[in-house]
């Protein structure tokens, strides 16, 4: 696109017209220990759509912990981790997350799609072959791109259409990439028959369970812990903490030579400046045996962008803050109202929620905006 203002104009207009245009909503306010907020208008709503899905973001702990780290190191690291911003929080927290995840070594990343980046280009690069689900989140799909290497898509959460595109190529296929739990779906990767394809191949096995991990699992530890898989069937895993662990970051957990190699080859880890060690506490402070639940992810298909954004309008009115999701998020002709649920939820909520979605969807399907 040249620089041109028409060309931005028309770009956008066409969005417009499409009805998929994004817009940021400000929110003024979220209520301590529940899960109202206040959007910049005055409104309070009941929030059915971020990712705090333990309640964690204003725990009291955690504001505790940034708090008393901050008093003593500041509110920036003040250089990457390889100059001078990686601290003791950071030391810690990385310790911690690789005992969490039962992993020789963990290292900290600035956020989830910085990881994903990370480790795709370094374990993939020209003249070899990635595999990944073709509902894989945007930051693996730009990672294998930025990797060079060959980008192949397997149908969605289909072991064995993986198998068939491994097989085209076995000596040039490097990896498969996917994620645990989908963002837009709630479902789960098909994880132990892909470790199995990998690990025949002698491929690396890329999970990034960020909405699995704290959540799923008896003690929180994500898909893996689902399916009883190691670090033999999954070497590679990213996890992020600003959902289920209410604070902000991400990390890849693996063996110590995966980790050492990542320091040394991931362009995300190296040319980023660190995150503030309060971050890095508060996230210490959540880390602490969690309660076993299911994917907190429910997916209410519309269809069309117009069926979902009316479906959004009408729960606004009605007291509940659920986004609508639209292509090139999801694919064309199944956009959605996302529900996230969480552990701050009360019942009596998730029950008005339910009786909401029943009355809304049905005249939301037939709008047309």
């Amino acid at each position: 696109m040249k620089r041109q203002a028409p060309a931005l104009e028309a770009a956008l207009a066409q969005l417009e017209a499409a009805q998929l245009r994004r817009a940021r909503v400000t929110v003024e306010q979220r209520a301590p220990g529940a899960r109202t907020l206040t959007l910049e208008s005055g409104r309070e709503l009941v929030d059915f759509s971020s990712n705090d899905y333990l309640g964690l973001a204003q725990h009291p702990a955690l504001v505790r912990a940034m708090q008393e780290s901050a008093a003593h190191a500041g509110t920036g690291s003040g250089a990457s981790h390889l100059i001078t911003g990686h601290g003791p929080e950071h030391a810690r927290l990385e310790e911690e997350l690789a005992a969490f995840t039962q992993r020789e070594r963990a290292l900290l990343f600035s956020t989830g799609y910085m990881a994903n980046l990370a480790v795709m280009t370094a374990l993939a690069g020209r003249g070899e072959r990635v595999l990944l689900d073709r509902l894989c989140h945007a930051s693996l799909i730009d990672g294998a791109r930025l990797s060079g290497a060959q980008l192949a898509r397997y149908p969605h959460a289909d072991a064995e259409g993986a198998a068939r595109l491994l097989a085209v190529d076995p000596a040039r296929t490097a990896l498969i990439a996917t994620d645990g739990v989908f963002s837009m779906d709630g479902d789960l990767a098909p994880l132990p028959e892909l470790a199995r394809h990998a690990r025949a191949h002698d491929l690396w096995l890329i999970v990034d369970d960020a909405h699995g991990l704290g959540v799923i699992g008896a003690e929180g530890g994500g898909v893996l812990e689902h399916f009883r898989l190691g670090c033999d069937a999954v070497p590679v895993l990213v996890g992020t903490l600003g959902k289920a662990f209410g604070s902000f970051g991400a990390f890849i957990a693996g063996s110590a030579a995966l980790i050492e190699f990542l320091i040394q080859k991931a362009r995300t880890y190296v040319y980023t400046t660190a995150l503030p060690q309060p971050v890095a506490a508060a996230t210490r402070a959540a880390l602490a045996p969690l309660a076993p639940s299911a994917t907190p992810i429910q997916p209410v298909l519309l269809g069309s962008s117009a069926a979902a954004l009316a479906a959004q309008r009408e729960l606004a009115a009605a007291g509940s803050w659920v986004v609508a999701i639209r292509p090139p998020t999801v694919p064309a002709g199944s956009a959605r109202l996302r529900v996230s649920l969480s552990a701050a939820h009360t019942e009596a909520e998730v029950d008005a929620l339910a009786e909401q979605l029943g009355e809304v969807c049905a005249c939301a399907r037939s709008a047309e905006v």
